[in-house]
C-alpha cells in the first residue's frame, strides 16, 4: 500500500509525470464564456415518483442564456439521462452565442460510457463550432501511468510534482471510434490552485491550442476554476425545499411519504 506514496515505483511515475508537464503561466484573454450544468431531484409516494430536472447555461457575468426545466410523476424514471439530454440541448442553443462553452464533468465518463445512447447528439452539437470543452474538478482515470503500475489516478501524480501553473502532455483516446476521439489534459491555471481536467472531442490538439484555451479560461476563473461553471452549478440545483413546494402545489402533501420531503 505504501508504494502509492513512496518507493522506486512511485518515484518512477513522478519522473514520468514531470516529463509530461509543461510549465505555462496564462495571460488574460477577453472572450465570452458560458458554463452549463444540470441537476435533478425526486421523492417517492407509494410507488410513484415526483421528479424534476433542470439544465442551465449562464455566462461568466451572470447572464442566463438558457434555463430548461422538466418535471412529472412516474416510476423508474432515468433522471440522469433526462438531465444529460437537457445539458446537450442547452449546449446546442449556446454554441453560437459565446466563444467558449464549458460543460461540467467528463465527456469520457458521462456521454461515452454512462449515457452512450446520447453520444451521436453530443458529437453533432460539439462539431457545430468546435468550441465546447468538458471540465472536471476531479478525475479517477488511470491511463497515463498504468504501464508503470500506478495505483492512484493520473491527477494524483501531477498534483505531487508541482504546485505551479501549466498543463500535462495531451492524452488521446481512440477506443470509441474515429468520430469520437477524445483528447484530454490536466491543467493548473494559477500557482497553488487545484488541477482541473479538460476534455475535447477530436485528436488534432497541440500545446499551442491548450495554451490559448488556458488564456481564455484564466480571465474568468476564480481559485483556478471557471466562474461560469460555478454559477451554472448554483443556478441549476434543485433543493429539497423547492421539491417540497412542488409537493404542496400538486396537493400531494397528505400522501404517505410526503412528510419526508416536507420536513
Amino acid at each position: 500500500m505504501l508504494s502509492i506514496l513512496k518507493g522506486p515505483k512511485f518515484e518512477q511515475i513522478l519522473q514520468k509525470a514531470k516529463q509530461n508537464w509543461v510549465e505555462f503561466t496564462p495571460t488574460k484573454q477577453d472572450v465570452s464564456t458560458a458554463g452549463i450544468d444540470s441537476s435533478f431531484n425526486n421523492t417517492r409516494f407509494q410507488g410513484i415518483e415526483l421528479w424534476a430536472t433542470t439544465a442551465v447555461s449562464i455566462k461568466s457575468n451572470g447572464e442566463v442564456l438558457i434555463d430548461l426545466h422538466d418535471s412529472g410523476l412516474g416510476s423508474d424514471i432515468d433522471l440522469s439521462k433526462i438531465a444529460s439530454k437537457m445539458e446537450i440541448e442547452a449546449c446546442e442553443k449556446t454554441v453560437d452565442s459565446v466563444d467558449l462553452v464549458l460543460m461540467d464533468g467528463s465527456l469520457h465518463s458521462q456521454f461515452m460510457t454512462r449515457q452512450s445512447s446520447l453520444d451521436a447528439m453530443v458529437v453533432k452539437t460539439i462539431k457545430k463550432r468546435d468550441n465546447v470543452i468538458f471540465i472536471a474538478k476531479t478525475s479517477n482515470t488511470k491511463k497515463q501511468f498504468e504501464n508503470l503500475g500506478s495505483l492512484a489516478g493520473d491527477i494524483f501524480y501531477y498534483n505531487h510534482i508541482t504546485k505551479g501553473a501549466g498543463f500535462s502532455k495531451i492524452f488521446v483516446e481512440k477506443k470509441y471510434g474515429a468520430d469520437k476521439v477524445i483528447s484530454s489534459t490536466f491543467v493548473r491555471l494559477s500557482d497553488s490552485t487545484p488541477i482541473i481536467k479538460l476534455e475535447f472531442l477530436g485528436g488534432n490538439r497541440d500545446n499551442d491550442e491548450i495554451k490559448s484555451i488556458m488564456n481564455k479560461l484564466y480571465k474568468s476563473s476564480v481559485g483556478g476554476y471557471p466562474y461560469a461553471l460555478k454559477l451554472a452549478h448554483n443556478n441549476c440545483k434543485i433543493s429539497d425545499k423547492e421539491l417540497a413546494k412542488m409537493v404542496s402545489l400538486l396537493g400531494l402533501s397528505n400522501e404517505i411519504g410526503s412528510r419526508e420531503v416536507l420536513s
